[in-house]
């Protein structure tokens, strides 16, 4: 195929369909479950800002990772700084990887595909399960040049099927009618916001940096070399993907919001979507369900930990691709171990930490011919955002002094609503800018 070509449609359907699975951890059904539940008849207004983080930063994620033209996180994030470029790549690797995201997805699986079924017995399965879910995800992770036949061809297709039953099942045997709204979403303009910061919790505006290196790279081995087709095709991949993802959004948080008549409040996604299958299918119904948490689950941590693997060996060469699969393989069985309550916990302050940099990373690199690149731009920026980021993280953890709690409260804009870093960035872009005009002259 010429370089400067489209791809074909097959090639297309199969790598945004790899993309979705990527994205698509069993999270992405537990938490818009959960927001359908506490928004009730503001389900609307909750998705709409769940959408956003959940759905449209992953977008503009994979966007901005074809546009720069980098080859890779650490490129793009080294026109802040080098040193800065390195420390944040590494972080957020760690984060989507052994530390908290890939465990994550082992320990939901058995919370949800394999626990109800275990009720009664004496020998605890947690760490067999690990241990083969782990397995099968080093096997798959082993050869990534595989990953688009056997996540797009493959499991893809199956989840996405397994999802569309219970889906269409849950329009043909209304579970009820739309709940009361609950807390933050008891107004529109209250559930929009807190939709907004739910879709943080999916990780997703994190991974898309990370999984649109993959994209990229298959996108060259399926014979596109020129940057203004490899760009289009990223863009056009990363749309399917994420447009599969707002479709399953809707649906799975409307399942949510009329499941509260039938089954009471839950206090997270896991049992709605438990409660709703039995009822939706009896006996096998979970049995469907476990099969779509597998399914959603292995192809997430497949793709995080290739990922994490080719970045860490091209860091340091002197140790294989497949080594590292196996390093990282151990670390998520081991930290797995510690169960699903306590890594969502610790994850909390580094996501806190992590989002507005990553958030203002994306937007930096598609403004970027706006300044047409200056450093002082990004350094500005990403420095300002940081100090908004760092206190959120220390915030979340527990470890910020109480005044400096309260004067980032009262004099910080948004603050309040866990959007402050956003007063920040902004005036961090018109100091960099400013900076950048006076260099100029």
């Amino acid at each position: 195929m010429d370089g400067t070509q489209n791809l074909s449609k097959r090639a297309y359907l199969a790598i945004g369909m790899m993309l979705f699975a990527l994205f698509f951890g069993a999270g992405n059904l537990i938490f818009p479950a959960a927001l359908g539940q506490h928004s009730g008849s503001n389900v609307g207004w909750a998705l709409a800002g769940f959408v956003i983080t959940g759905v449209g930063l992953p977008l503009l994620g994979v966007m901005a990772m074809g546009y720069s033209g980098c080859k890779d996180v650490q490129e793009l994030a080294s026109r802040v700084h080098p040193v800065y470029g390195l420390i944040y790549t590494v972080a957020l690797y760690l984060s989507i990887g052994p530390m908290f995201a890939t465990p994550r997805t082992g320990t939901v699986a058995y919370e949800i595909a394999i626990k109800p079924f275990t009720e009664g017995v004496a020998m605890d399965m947690q760490p067999i399960f690990l241990a083969l879910f782990f397995g099968i995800s080093l096997w798959l992770s082993i050869s990534p040049q595989k990953l688009v036949n056997r996540i797009g061809n493959i499991l893809t297709p199956a989840l996405l099927l397994v999802i569309f039953l219970l889906i269409v099942k849950s329009f043909i045997t209304p579970l009820g009618g739309y709940a009361v709204p609950q807390g933050e979403y008891v107004t529109a303009g209250g559930a929009v916001l807190q939709g907004f910061l739910d879709g943080y919790n999916t990780m997703d505006a994190l991974a898309s940096v990370v999984f649109a290196i993959l994209v990229i790279d298959f996108v060259r081995l399926s014979g596109a070399t020129s940057r203004v087709v490899v760009t289009k095709t990223v863009m056009e991949v990363g749309a399917i993907a994420v447009a599969l993802l707002g479709i399953v959004y809707i649906f799975i948080a409307n399942i949510g919001a009329t499941s509260v008549e039938r089954f009471g409040l839950f206090e997270t996604g896991a049992p709605v979507l438990t409660a709703s299958a039995d009822f939706l299918f009896g006996a096998v119904g979970q049995v469907i369900l476990a099969v779509i948490v597998l399914l959603a689950c292995l192809s997430t941590s497949i793709g995080l930990i290739t990922s994490c693997s080719t970045y860490f060996h091209k860091l340091y060469s002197k140790v294989s691709y497949k080594v590292f699969v196996v390093i990282f393989s151990i670390a998520a069985f081991g930290l797995g171990m510690f169960g699903l309550k306590t890594i969502i916990s610790a994850a909390i302050p580094v996501l806190m930490l992590l989002y507005p940099l990553t958030i203002v990373i994306i937007f930096l690199a598609l403004s970027d011919a706006l300044f047409d690149g200056r450093r002082c731009v990004y350094s500005w920026t990403i420095g300002l955002t940081m100090i908004s980021a760092l206190m959120s993280g220390l915030e979340t953890a527990g470890w910020a002094p109480d005044v400096l709690k309260a004067v980032f409260t009262q004099y910080i804009p948004f603050q309040g609503i866990g959007m402050g870093w956003v007063s920040f960035a902004v005036l961090g872009f018109i100091f960099g800018l400013i900076h950048k005009a006076l260099k100029s002259e």
